[in-house]
Parts: C-alpha cells; sequence; structure tokens
C-alpha cells in the first residue's frame, strides 16, 4: 500500500463507523481489502463481525498475531472534516480508523514478502463495549489458528508522531463499567413525608462511596471509583421515584476490582435499609489488566534501532482495554503510537495527523519480520 492508499482507506474507515457486534459495514469493507490481497499462503476466517486472517509461514515453528478492533464509538462527531462521520451519533473517536488501515497496511507487505514463520491478523470487533476478545478467543476460529504471541497498538494523542511507547508489566488498569438504578417512591414536593427520594438517596450514595477507594482498599493499590452520569426526577417540584448513576472503577491489582465490587454492594445493601427502597447494579463490561511482557517489549524496542520511529518508555494508566483478555491467555505486549491529536481520545475532535499511519504500519511490520 502506498503513502496514498493509506490515508484514503483512513478516511473510508473513519466514514462507516459501527457499534460493538454491529460492524457489517466495516466488515464488508475490510473483507473486500484483504482479498485484494490474497494469494495461495492467505486463509481467510469470519467470526461474528470480526476477521482472521492468517499467513502460511515458509517454514514454521510458531505463529505471531497482531490485533486491530474494528468498532466506533456512541459519540457524534464534530469536526469540519469533509470525510466525516456518515453515521448519526457514530465517531471513530478512539482511532480504530487508524488502527484497522495500519493492520491492513503491514498485512499486505507481510503476504507481498512472508516470513518463516506463521501470521494471523486479528480484526476484532466491540472492543468499546460489550467487549470483543474474550469471546473471540474462545471461539472455534480463534482457537484454530491461536497464536504464540500477540500484540497491539493504540493510538497515543498527546505523542508526536514518528514516536511510539511502552513499557514491561502494567500498561493499562482492570476496568469495570457500573450501572446503579435506584427505586423507591415519588410524590409531591410539598409532602416529603409520603415519598422515598431517590435524588436524595442516589446523592449520598456517591458520596459515601468515594470512601470505598479512600478507606476500604491499600493505598499502595492504585483504584478509581468514579460515578460520571446521574440522573433522577422528571419535574421542579415532584420527588424522584427513580435515579440512575452510570460510573467507572478502574484498579492496577485485578484482587481490588473484586474488594471494590464487594464493598459496594454492602453499601448498596446498607442504603435500601436506610432509603427504605430497592437498589440494582450492573457491572456492564468488564476488562482485565493490560500487561505486558518483557521479553517481547525489549525485542520491539530493539527492533526499531535501526528505523525512524523512535521507542519511549511509558507510564501505565487508568485507561481500560479488552486486549487485556488476550495477553491474559497469549504473552505479548501493547504499544502506544503517537498521532499529535490537539484532542484526546473519545473527543468529539479528535484529529490524528495522517502522517501516523505509515509509522504505525512500520512498526508493526518491522516487530514481526524481528522474528525472521
Amino acid at each position: 500500500m502506498t503513502a496514498f492508499d493509506l490515508q484514503t482507506v483512513r478516511r473510508e474507515l473513519h466514514q462507516i463507523p459501527e457499534l460493538g457486534f454491529e460492524e457489517q459495514k466495516t466488515q464488508s469493507y475490510l473483507l473486500a481489502k484483504i482479498q485484494e490481497m490474497v494469494t495461495d499462503r492467505v486463509e481467510v476466517k469470519t467470526w461474528r463481525t470480526g476477521i482472521l486472517v492468517h499467513i502460511a509461514g515458509t517454514d514454521p515453528s510458531k505463529r505471531i498475531g497482531f490485533r486491530s478492533d474494528i468498532d466506533g464509538l456512541p459519540i457524534l462527531e464534530d469536526t469540519d472534516f469533509d470525510f466525516a462521520s456518515t453515521h448519526a451519533g457514530r465517531m471513530h473517536a478512539c482511532g480504530h480508523d487508524f488502527h484497522m488501515t495500519i493492520a491492513l497496511a503491514a498485512l499486505s507487505r507481510l503476504i507481498a514478502e512472508p516470513l518463516k514463520d506463521d501470521v494471523l491478523f486479528i480484526f476484532q470487533p466491540a472492543e468499546e463495549g460489550p467487549g470483543g476478545a474474550k469471546p473471540m478467543i474462545a471461539s472455534e476460529e480463534f482457537r484454530t489458528w491461536k497464536p504464540d504471541t500477540i500484540f497491539a497498538l493504540h493510538i497515543a494523542p498527546e505523542l508526536p508522531v514518528g514516536e511510539v511507547s511502552s513499557k514491561p508489566g502494567l500498561l493499562f488498569a482492570n476496568t469495570s463499567e457500573l450501572f446503579l438504578d435506584f427505586k423507591g417512591l415519588g410524590g409531591h414536593a410539598a409532602y416529603p413525608h409520603l415519598a422515598k427520594d431517590m435524588t436524595v438517596a442516589a446523592s449520598n450514595f456517591v458520596v459515601q462511596a468515594q470512601q470505598i477507594v479512600s478507606r476500604r482498599l491499600n493505598p499502595l493499590d492504585g483504584s478509581v471509583l468514579t460515578i460520571g452520569k446521574m440522573e433522577s426526577g422528571f419535574v421542579q417540584n415532584a420527588i424522584a421515584e427513580t435515579a440512575r448513576l452510570e460510573g467507572t472503577i478502574r484498579t492496577t491489582e485485578a484482587s481490588s476490582i473484586v474488594l471494590v465490587k464487594e464493598e459496594l454492594e454492602k453499601l448498596l445493601k446498607g442504603f435500601e435499609i436506610a432509603y427504605d427502597c430497592e437498589i440494582n447494579v450492573d457491572y456492564g463490561a468488564n476488562y482485565y489488566q493490560v500487561v505486558n511482557e518483557e521479553m517481547y517489549v525489549e525485542q520491539f524496542k530493539n527492533s526499531l534501532e535501526h528505523t525512524d520511529v523512535t521507542y519511549v518508555q511509558a507510564a501505565a494508566a487508568m485507561t481500560g482495554e479488552d486486549f487485556g483478555d488476550m495477553l491474559k491467555e497469549i504473552p505479548g505486549f501493547m504499544f502506544w503510537l503517537g498521532v499529535n491529536s490537539p484532542y484526546g481520545l473519545h473527543h468529539a475532535k479528535l484529529n490524528p495527523d495522517e502522517a501516523a499511519l505509515s509509522v504505525g504500519a512500520d512498526a508493526v511490520e518491522t516487530f514481526i519480520r524481528s522474528f525472521d
């Protein structure tokens, strides 16, 4: 693929973002591009809306996997691009259009000049939710071609183009969504004693829940409990019968996220008694921590020594990625790719520099070839 082709593919993908397990257009687009590359060494399988592409090596002793996520986000794009999303309320605001384009570019190069070892490219749906990695790696299609090592990338808006970043050990946190529904008894604002006010109950819960992290967890274990959205009531002179809280739990220790949930449920039982209400909890999508294998991070770093790509040491972050479920079963690593965007991930104005596309493709291809 030429640099012009990279830009064209990215922009075409940017226009068709789809939510998890709804990526039919995206899958069709990718399959059409992959079909243009297919040779007798290449096999293609689909799994739900995902794709697996296997390149047979010339004398294989192992299989190397590269994963690209393919879904978009439920975000209304706020850019002036002439290639902006054509799907209302959907946007590639996390860079998955970049990830797919880089994967296609590296795939085309490795098909044109195969390695000694087998290579598997994985186009995985539903990373943003509900989590496609875990069911995909459990599938028969994946198990047939299960790699011996696996890696992935993620764009980093804050890093300059030409720079990649990773680290051994923990890179991304354990994460869990959190949805809480409070059900009490509504009533007129003038008669609060005849109602069970869920605005008051939910508001107090938000404050009390913060003490789980500050008083129930080891302060040396990084943990975050955030309530990012609260809804209750319908009019100003009525007491709210229901309330809904939406948030996230993030921890650097796998055991800590279990403890946070246990403490949350204890607190919820107390609130049900104190406020004479019913509270339902849903933990939504849960992602396991991304832990990089030191050996492969070092190999990646060394593979870039004679290229124009600069490697820098990353810091651990409280971001979440379902690629952690793949690394839980298969040794490997993940790295950040600098794209120099003034707006961050999940922002409606995200604008990654397309010069990073060729940098990413070079880094992916170079690392895979380092096994030869």
